[in-house]
Parts: C-alpha cells; structure tokens; sequence
C-alpha cells in the first residue's frame, strides 16, 4: 500500500487525480475532475475537503485497541472467548443476544484481525474526522449488527466471527458520504476497493457472505439517513440519530427473529 506524499506514515489507497501522487485523508480535495492534492488543487476553485473536521481518529483507534486486546486474550486464553462471543443462530434462540455484538469484536487468526484493522484504519481515518465520533459510532455499531443479521440470515449453522460487516458498512457509508459532499466514489479509488473485496468474498471460501453483505446495506443504509434524509429534510437532528438508532434495534430483532429466540 502507498504512503502519502507529504504524510509518509500515513497508508493510503486514494491518489491525486492530476498527478497521481498518493494522498491521505487530511491532504484530499475535491474538484469538478476528482480528487486532488494540495498542489493540484490550488489552481482550482470551489474545492471542498472531505475531511471538513480537524480531529484525531480517536475512536478508531480506539475500536483498533479493543480488538487487538481482544485477540490476545483468545491467544492467552486459548480460545475460551470464542465460546462466549462468537454468533450462531443456536446460541442467539438459547437467549445468548450478546453474541451479535461480541462476534464483531473476536477474529480467527493474526491474517484476519490484520486485514480488518487495517482497513478501519484507513476508513476510520477517512471518515470519523469528517463526520464526527457520534455518527461514525452510529454506523460502525450498525454495520456490525447488520452484519451479524445477514450471517445468521444465510448461514443456519455453525458460527461466525470478525470485524468485516463493521469493515463493509464503513466502505459504503464513506460512499455515501463522498456523493453527498461531491466527491466522485470511483476516482477516489474507494470504489473499487469495494468492488475488489465484493469479489474477494463471492470467490474465496469460509467467508461469510451474508456478514459482508449485512454491513454493506447496514452502513449504507445508515449513512443515508444520516446525511441524504438529515441534510435534505428539515428535521431536528435527534430524528435521523433515533432512526439510524433503531435501524440497530432493528438488525437485533431481525437475529432474534431467524434464530427463533
């Protein structure tokens, strides 16, 4: 993976639509021809930052922190928390509904958590500057329980684990929150991205399909309520927060529902 060009331990998948250097979050621009980067950008006018909030990531680090401890604790208990966490529909009918959050949090192997944490940490440093703690947790938790609903939906037995239906609803809310603030998906380079691991989870087996899938429509569907219905409806902020609250409880329900619990 690429560094920044004037960040260069910052990792980054997006380049400069002009010059094609690679540039990080806090260095993007947008114009009416892509992406740009400082320099490619100050002849144009009009530019918008996608990161219009000068924060740290803090909560990604955060959420990055708690599931490395996480994979320690399975690594140093020999994998005695993999019996308390992980998702199934049986566990989840026994009363067990923690599990459809836990399971977001537990990983299979040092591959697994690695691939996950790096991509929560690109997309959390893409997107909670730009959109705030509040709103980025509201979509991280919902993906991820969005994700345990689709891998309970299309997997009847055996369980699942792993942070990628938070990772998948992450990558379509940052979609849609590019096209609300005018930046063009495909020339940031996100979306394919997005279609590379779409293909990654069709071809490769024992990935859970319907926890991908579930946190793609889960964090999509919350970033539109948020930012497409919010922006757009007159509606006190509370509103479109409560409904992506809701869209949650909804997810839970939903496990609840397929489990027969």
């Amino acid at each position: 993976m690429p560094t920044c060009y004037r960040h260069s331990d910052r990792e980054t998948g997006v380049a400069c639509s002009n010059c094609e250097r690679p540039i990080c979050p806090d260095c993007m621009t947008t114009t009416p021809v892509g992406m740009r980067c400082p320099e490619c950008a100050r002849d144009r006018t009009q530019v918008r930052s996608l990161q219009s909030l000068e924060r740290q990531p803090t909560l990604t680090y955060a959420l990055i922190g708690i599931n490395v401890i996480v994979a320690l604790g399975v690594f140093l208990g020999g994998g005695v928390l993999f019996g308390y966490g992980a998702v199934s529909r049986g566990t989840v009918a026994q009363g067990e509904v923690w599990r459809v959050l836990t399971a977001g949090f537990l990983h299979g192997g040092m591959l697994h958590l690695a691939f996950n944490m790096f991509a929560l940490y690109i997309l959390g440093g893409l997107l909670e500057p730009a959109i705030g703690r509040l709103r980025f947790a509201l979509i991280y938790f919902v993906s991820l329980l969005a994700g345990s609903f689709g891998a309970l939906l299309l997997q009847p037995t055996g369980f699942t684990i792993g942070a990628s239906g938070a990772v998948f609803g992450m990558m379509s809310a940052a979609i849609v929150v590019m096209r609300n603030r005018g930046i063009n998906p495909m020339e940031s380079g996100l979306g394919v991205w997005l279609g590379l691991n779409l293909a990654i989870t069709f071809l490769i087996p024992g990935i859970s399909i319907g926890g991908h899938l579930g946190g793609l429509v889960g964090g999509g569907l919350a970033a539109v309520l948020l930012f497409e219905i919010g922006d757009r409806v007159r509606v006190p902020a509370i509103v479109p927060t409560a409904a992506v609250a809701a869209l949650g409880g909804l997810a839970v329900a939903g496990s609840l529902a397929i489990s027969g619990g």
